[in-house]
């Protein structure tokens, strides 16, 4: 949700709207399960909508879907921005389920077509954006929730509606922009307005380059339907791929950053900051991954997407572990509880340069186009039950482990980082094609040691006998 303010502001208008209807006072349990069904519907709804995206992104094409998900997500926030006016904490729960399917498609949608309209020299950079509208999005939220502007018991739901004037200028621009280069040409056989589209998007220019790499993606691929979910997963040629996006994604929820938000208050706190600078303080923590993640932006095509994973996800093991000391140590020594606070904003800085940024990139390069729609449909249900697991486990380690939870992530940072050191290809500048024989040039070596090790064995063994 928007911010602490605006939960108050929320369940006193659900209390007293239980209060006008029924005349007596909501219970303090109803209150809480109401609230947790606002909170957790918009989890159902983004399942939801990941589980639609692959079929409507592969049937109508990811423009057409991004505008269909516009309308959607403007009848969302008319209800919530309504609901004040109407006495209606339903419309909330409908407006927050639209949203969160809104957010399921978006999430797919959106990275898609980004990295599918993207030239491959500005691939990486463009691939970020998805990152780095998100985080720009948590900033602003910030921004209005404080209570100078939105974050005031008469805009509460102003604040909530905030996300249909971004869907509305999409709807309005979006169809200026023609459909992606690769689905008109390997889904719909349309070579003339695959060219035009390019030249549409890029100007004018010699694209024989990505042109040809489609062409062998389509020679590869001929005679491949767009795949359903459990096409994907029956396929064991997509094994490997599947697995990285699970690793990657897997990381990515576990590597302490709900640790962080979570202790974030409490640090600040501790670290004697006043309660009205506090939001402030936070703001900045936000705008500093914005900072961050648009910095990655940059320097991904650089320095490829391998050494900004794990590296970034030993810099953040590394904080964590300075972050423990200065927890542990901060009653004895004063000064480490600003230590504290200086080490959560190098960790979402390191968070931005690294993970947050270079993830959705190499998600969006392993896939052919056959696969990439139900490939993110499994990521997005990763995600979506990762933020719900999350939600649900993590308060109890709080509760049992104390500032020690952080133990965990360090060990999930450290693991993650050497396994994408081991076993992730670099994807900078190269095709899908090309990426794909990479997965499968891996693979065989690895069969090939396996059959090795096992003649071996048997030689051995007959060696032994006579």
């Amino acid at each position: 949700m928007a911010g602490f303010l605006s939960d108050l502001y929320i369940k006193k208008f659900i209390n007293a709207t239980w209060m006008e209807r029924y005349g007596s006072v909501l219970h303090q349990e109803t209150l809480t399960l109401l609230w947790s069904f606002i909170v957790s519907i918009y989890c159902v709804g983004g399942m939801i909508g990941c589980l639609c995206s692959g079929y409507l992104t592969a049937k109508y094409g990811k423009k057409k879907c991004l505008l269909v998900n516009d309308v959607v997500l403007l009848v969302a926030t008319l209800h919530t921005g309504f609901s004040r006016r109407a006495k209606s904490f339903e419309m909330i729960l409908i407006g927050r389920f639209l949203e969160g399917i809104g957010a399921g498609i978006n999430m797919n949608a959106h990275v898609q077509y980004a990295g599918e309209i993207s030239p491959k020299k500005l691939r990486g950079f463009v691939n970020v954006t998805s990152s780095v509208f998100l985080a720009l999005g948590k900033a602003v939220a910030r921004i209005l929730g404080l209570r100078d502007l939105l974050g005031t018991e008469d805009m509460w739901n102003v604040l909530l509606s905030f996300s249909g004037l971004l869907a509305l200028i999409q709807l309005l621009f979006l169809p200026f922009f023609p459909e992606s280069p690769p689905y008109l040409l390997l889904q719909k056989g349309d070579k003339a307005g695959c060219l035009k589209a390019m030249k549409q998007l890029w100007g004018e220019g010699n694209y024989h380059t990505e042109f040809d790499d489609m062409m062998k993606e389509k020679a590869v691929t001929k005679g491949t339907k767009i795949m359903n979910v459990l096409e994907v997963l029956k396929e064991p040629s997509v094994y490997p791929q599947l697995s990285t996006m699970l690793l990657l994604l897997l990381s990515l929820q576990f590597c302490g950053l709900s640790a962080i938000t979570f202790y974030t208050s409490e640090i600040f706190q501790t670290a004697n900051l006043q309660e009205s600078i506090i939001p402030y303080v936070s703001l900045g923590v936000a705008i500093s991954e914005l900072v961050s993640i648009i910095f990655c932006s940059s320097i991904i095509d650089r320095f490829g997407r391998r050494i900004l994973l794990w590296g970034g996800y030993l810099l953040m093991a590394l904080i964590l572990v300075l972050l423990e000391t200065s927890l542990l140590l901060g009653d004895q020594f004063l000064w480490m509880r600003y230590c504290s606070v200086v080490l959560i904003f190098l960790f979402i800085i390191a968070y931005g340069i690294g993970p947050a940024g270079a993830i959705a990139s190499v998600m969006n390069e392993i896939f052919t186009l056959s696969t990439r729609s139900s490939a993110f449909v499994i990521g997005g249900i990763v995600i979506w039950l990762g933020l719900t697991f999350t939600g649900m486990i993590f308060p109890f380690a709080v509760m049992l482990l104390g500032p020690f939870c952080f133990l965990i992530f360090i060990g999930v940072l450290i693991i993650s980082a050497v396994l994408i050191y081991l076993f992730l290809p670099e994807t900078k500048g190269k095709s899908t094609s090309e990426i794909t024989e990479e997965f499968k040039t891996r693979q065989f070596k690895k069969k090939r040691h396996q059959t090795v090790e096992k003649n071996a064995t048997e030689e051995k063994t007959f060696c032994t006998k006579l």
